[in-house]
């Protein structure tokens, strides 16, 4: 009875300890991202069973008769129910419309850890070609925001004029700009880092441009008005108040801001005819139907933005720690 009681004791203690552990940070992240491991290698069976009948019979299944081969071709049901052997290969295709999880990740190794970082096959090669640009593009957007939105904060007349504009240059499709932009700048022979990196910050200066102008103006009138009362100048009150109150709605707009600059280089690398950067690694897995550099490369895309939005992160705790503000 000892040894029955103390096994039942520790398996209580495992369950309790996988219970705090489901409940947890971890926990969770790691509960929906097998949720959607599975869900991806079964949404490949669907997609890739087609081409794989016949990887399947080549290597050595049964061909189905003439008469069933056709009623098998009308529907993946069917296909899967003839050909339930072939299951296993549509997670393997060579070139397949919907690539397993494990391809995804044996390409992001191979084209990462396993290849030089200064070949055009590394993956590392185009994502810096990708994050210089970004960085630059970025740089420029957040600038040309904080500029804007203290003159808009401080400025009825731009508040008036410019605030339109700015929310009406966000509807021009980015798909159409970015060829213009290569193309004009191209004629005059600016080439290479630049044209990317305006397109990047013609993406990223938006949402700068309203999250400062939502911080600055985050004071009530009380705030304002003490300030009055100790004759403070209209600079002394954006240094003393309106600028510290806004660093939460910076950084805030600062990570979307750094989001919508990468997918701006992206574009913009497109139709630069480069070769280089994540972009141009998207279009060419395009052109040749790899559909497995294609997802590496987006996957690739989620890193980079992921660190940079991380970095971002960084900087505003400790900012906001700096500044006595909860975090």
């Amino acid at each position: 009875m000892s040894d029955v009681a103390t096994q039942a004791a520790a398996r209580a203690r495992v369950g309790d300890g996988l219970g705090r552990w489901l409940q947890g940070s971890l926990g969770p992240v790691v509960a929906v991202v097998a949720v959607l491991m599975g869900l991806w290698y079964l949404a490949c069976v669907p997609m890739n069973i087609h081409g794989t009948v016949n990887l399947a019979r080549v290597h050595g299944f049964e061909a189905m008769p003439e008469g069933r081969k056709a009623r098998a071709e009308t529907g993946t049901l069917s296909m899967i129910a003839q050909n339930p052997a072939a299951i296993a290969f549509t997670f393997n295709e060579e070139k397949p419309r919907l690539p397993a999880p494990h391809q995804v990740a044996g390409e992001l190794f191979k084209t990462t850890l396993g290849t030089a970082p200064t070949s055009k096959r590394s993956l590392v090669f185009h994502a810096w070609a990708t994050l210089s640009a970004t960085l630059l593009g970025f740089l420029i957007g957040t600038v040309a925001g904080i500029l804007l939105a203290v003159g808009i904060v401080h400025n009825r007349a731009m508040d008036m004029s410019v605030m339109p504009w700015a929310i009406a240059s966000q509807t021009i499709p980015i798909l159409a700009i970015a060829p213009m932009v290569i193309v004009v700048l191209a004629s005059v022979g600016l080439t290479g880092i630049l044209p990317k990196a305006l397109i990047s910050a013609y993406l990223s200066f938006f949402p700068v441009v309203v999250g400062m102008v939502k911080g600055l103006r985050s004071p009530d009138h009380m705030q304002l008005d003490l300030l009055k009362t100790y004759s403070a100048t209209s600079a002394q009150s954006f240094w003393k108040l309106r600028l510290p109150a806004s660093m939460p709605y910076l950084f805030a707009s600062l990570k979307i801001g750094a989001a919508a600059s990468l997918v701006g280089t992206i574009v913009g690398e497109l139709p630069s005819g480069g070769g280089q950067g994540l972009g141009a690694r998207l279009l060419a897995g395009s052109y040749y139907g790899q559909t497995i550099q294609i997802w590496s490369a987006l996957f690739m895309a989620a890193i980079v933005a992921a660190c940079v939005v991380g970095l971002i992160g960084m900087v505003e705790r400790a900012t906001l720690r700096r500044m006595g503000m909860a975090t």
